[in-house]
């Protein structure tokens, strides 16, 4: 059967491929394959700049466009001949340098230099910092951007619903109120606080040979400083550079890097949870989207699909990436290839959570605020203003306060006039009993709608 979005096995290829299109160029094969052909060619290119490898020499203009050319231009068809030449190698990197010999053949000022290429390298030389590029281009092209779309998006509600007054709810009861605005600020915070630790994480790799020491380059070139020039050319890569490791870069910042995307789909896991009860509740409804269908047999259900989708996609990504955290620093001695084997997955992880935030931004595009629900809930729970009033009390010297709120409030109904009622047979200033009287389920909020209104200051 031929592949295609409706007969791919993983969902990811199939039913969202409309939303992963842009991570195949990276984390695919094809994407692996063109990552690999960057390194090999900038390291040949950094070793025709070295003085002392006078085998080499300067590479001129044209070559240098030539060796750009193959990398800039990498097709399909290049991948698919890696492919055929791996066919014979059974080695994926080593396959990646035999196509790159076959290329430069035709070139004079190249053709007699191929066995400089992959020159000291051990496979995770080049593996390790292609991996490095993949994750950091993710990142700033992918990740970032949808997640400073999303956290947009929860800024403007956090101040357009900043003075929306709402009945709180622990543990699922009724509690003091808050603001809608300011429930969305404090995911707004959150996920400000985690974005902007994952943006700052450093993306690490080496270049130091079979088991990190450069022994065969100091076998051939024993008078080149090569811990420098492995060091500029990491770092030429934009890539922080790792001095210390065994045959293959430890994953350590791997680790680092998907905890931190673990943290932020943890905390809109919460938020999709959060938004799906106010939208049990009333609080939120959703808008009508014209030929879609809530249920199969009623015709009457608008569903929080997108928000449960979020959900169920931020999950699977989790689980995916608390692997590749937990494995990937861990290796046998110099190293064994079970990194290798989940390193192919780290795309399915990325692209659930991809997957998600579309998701919840969809979701969050359909919500309306129903203030008359959020007002009525709000206006007959007056019980919640007995905090106010036993604290009022404390100040006064009432050792009892609370108890006494207990015994009037709890498992009861209380309405204004009871509670009222109350608060004027208090033995406390007049000035403070007409504060608390002032008092109403709906002004009841602290600085809560400062406390929205400044996320977007931050």
């Amino acid at each position: 059967m031929e592949l295609s979005a409706l007969t791919a096995i993983s969902p990811v290829d199939g039913r969202y491929q409309n939303k992963t299109d842009i991570l195949r160029s990276i984390f695919s094969e094809y994407g692996l394959f063109r990552f690999r052909v960057v390194i090999e060619i900038e390291w040949l290119k950094a070793l025709s700049k070295h003085p002392d490898i006078k085998e080499i020499g300067r590479f001129p203009a044209d070559s240098i466009s030539f060796l750009d050319n193959i990398k800039n231009d990498f097709s399909i068809d290049d991948a698919i001949r890696i492919k055929e030449i791996e066919q014979t190698t059974n080695h994926d990197v080593k396959a990646v340098e035999y196509f790159l010999r076959e290329k430069i053949r035709s070139v004079p000022s190249l053709k007699n230099i191929a066995s400089f290429i992959h020159f000291g390298c051990t496979s995770d030389d080049i593996n390790n910092l292609s991996h490095a590029l993949m994750l950091k281009d993710t990142r700033e092209n992918v990740l970032a951007p949808k997640l400073n779309k999303l956290v947009s998006i929860l800024e403007k509600m956090s101040a357009d619903y900043a003075s929306v007054a709402m009945l709180s709810r622990t543990h699922g009861q009724t509690a003091s109120p808050t603001t809608l605005g300011k429930e969305v600020a404090v995911y707004t915070h959150r996920l400000l606080r985690q974005i902007n630790q994952f943006k700052n994480i450093e993306l690490l790799g080496k270049l130091n040979g079979a088991v990190g020491n450069f022994n065969a380059h100091f076998a051939a070139y024993p008078n080149i400083d090569w811990m420098s020039l492995s060091k500029e050319f990491v770092e030429e890569l934009d890539l922080n550079w790792n001095p210390h490791t065994t045959q293959i870069e430890p994953h350590d910042y791997m680790a680092e890097y998907f905890h931190a995307l673990i943290r932020i789909n943890t905390i809109l896991i919460d938020l999709c949870r959060d938004l799906w009860g106010y939208i049990s509740l009333g609080y939120f409804k959703l808008k009508l989207v014209e030929g879609e269908i809530g249920s199969s047999t009623m015709p009457h259900k608008i569903n929080p699909i997108d928000f449960e989708n979020s959900e169920g996609n931020l999950g699977l990504a989790n689980n995916m990436l608390e692997h590749l955290a937990m494995k990937l620093p861990t290796s046998r001695w110099q190293r064994d290839l079970t990194d290798s084997t989940v390193l192919r997955n780290m795309g399915v992880g990325v692209a659930h959570s991809i997957i998600a935030f579309d998701s919840c931004i969809k979701g969050l595009s359909k919500l309306d605020v129903n203030i008359d629900m959020i007002n009525h809930d709000l206006k007959d729970s007056w019980e919640i203003l007995t905090e106010a009033v036993q604290t009022v009390m404390r100040c006064a010297g009432y050792d009892d306060a609370y108890e006494k709120l207990k015994e009037l409030s709890r498992g009861k109904e209380i309405d204004k006039k009871t509670l009222h009622n109350f608060i004027d047979q208090l033995n406390i200033p007049d000035n403070d009993k007409s504060r608390l009287k002032k008092l109403t389920p709906s002004n009841y909020l602290g600085n809560a709608e400062t406390q929205a209104k400044s996320i977007k200051k931050k």
